[in-house]
């Protein structure tokens, strides 16, 4: 069997995917995976590096807004299409996977004109635009949230959860303190701004750091697609500081290692965050983030920091109130692991065998 996954340009709809092929390899190591994805994005090196080939595709993006740019962007969807449509006769792969992302889009569509089965994942509060330009041609459609079971078919949609790589679970709390430069035992923040960084969430944690010394010591995933002056001037002033730009296999440890998390509103972050039962501090950027948060928040689940309002004095004090609150952590690690919850691996498995085995 083979199965072609797709989707970047951000790591949203990666993890997902990547989480999936892990559950149906353990089913069945003879399965054969490739990944179509975006020329600049920085999903290549986390696909490549869970051993799967990596090839990019020619994909434009309909904005949902008046914009030149849709124009050009619709020979780049044309361009694409006729690319997909050879690379699929080429490879005859058994099924096509995606959790949104526009370079799905035309691989999607000349695989409904070749008969190849599908399946669309839907993470985010919001349903994207590749997603909706994909759904009538899925056989299957599965959600996060149950809300979202309305926006689709209901014939071929599945309330599923989000799948969650298994590595994550496998971290190691005195291994991470040796990776990362731990070297007291005060509680520690695992910080990410998601899989390409978030300049907004450095420039906070940056000014947070004068007003954390002695309270915490701090793991900060900058993103190396950001500028690193900030975290880089940082880190020779404050040796409670510590600061990576991209990780390939660390994740687990800092999840591991964290006493609380500070992340973007992704939910594939949120999800591992859930998975884990960590308590969190959610910046989300403008956009779908903002419902996918708020969402999370009203449910008292996660704290919410609004980065067109707060500094890092204000994110600084929530930090502080919350280390020093224990019951309060655990409630938050309890709760958003109850409100996100976690695809089960015989669920995956069940869906590619009757997609794959059934499918007529």
């Amino acid at each position: 069997m083979k199965i072609v996954f797709s989707g970047g340009g951000t790591l949203g709809p990666v993890t997902p995917l990547l989480a999936i092929a892990e559950a149906y390899k353990e089913k069945d190591p003879q399965t054969k995976f490739l990944w179509v994805g975006t020329k600049n994005g920085p999903e290549k090196e986390l696909v490549v590096s869970a051993g799967i080939p990596f090839i990019t595709l020619t994909s434009g993006k309909w904005r949902r807004y008046f914009s030149v740019l849709n124009i050009f962007d619709i020979f780049k969807i044309l361009i694409g299409f006729f690319q997909s449509f050879f690379f699929l006769l080429k490879e005859k792969p058994s099924l096509l996977v995606s959790a949104g992302g526009f370079v799905s889009v035309p691989l999607h569509w000349a695989g409904s004109l070749l008969g190849i089965p599908q399946w669309i994942h839907q993470q985010d509060w919001e349903v994207g635009m590749a997603n909706k330009l994909m759904a009538p041609f899925a056989d299957i459609i599965t959600v996060v949230l149950n809300k979202n079971l309305a926006e689709f078919s209901k014939k071929k949609t599945v309330w599923l959860g989000n799948p969650v790589r298994q590595q994550i679970f496998r971290g190691n709390k005195e291994r991470a303190k040796k990776i990362f430069g731990i070297t007291t035992d005060l509680p520690v923040i695992f910080v990410t701004g998601g899989g390409t960084g978030s300049l907004k969430v450095n420039q906070l944690v940056v000014e947070s750091i004068q007003h954390l010394q002695g309270f915490c010591e701090i793991i900060h995933l900058s993103g190396k697609e950001r500028p690193q002056e900030l975290v880089e001037h940082a880190s020779k002033f404050f040796s409670f500081y510590h600061h990576f730009q991209f990780f390939k296999n660390e994740m687990a440890d800092a999840y591991a290692v964290a006493d609380l998390v500070i992340s973007r509103g992704g939910f594939g972050s949120i999800s591992e965050i859930a998975a884990l039962a960590k308590p969190a501090i959610l910046i989300p950027k403008p956009g779908h983030q903002f419902d996918n948060v708020k969402f999370i928040a009203e449910a008292g689940a996660a704290i919410f920091v609004d980065e067109r309002t707060a500094d890092g004095n204000y994110l600084a004090k929530i930090v502080k109130d919350l280390l020093s609150d224990n019951i309060e952590k655990k409630r938050l690690g309890k709760k958003i692991s109850s409100v996100m919850p976690v695809a089960k691996s015989e669920e995956i498995v069940s869906i590619i065998d009757n997609l794959v085995y059934n499918y007529k």
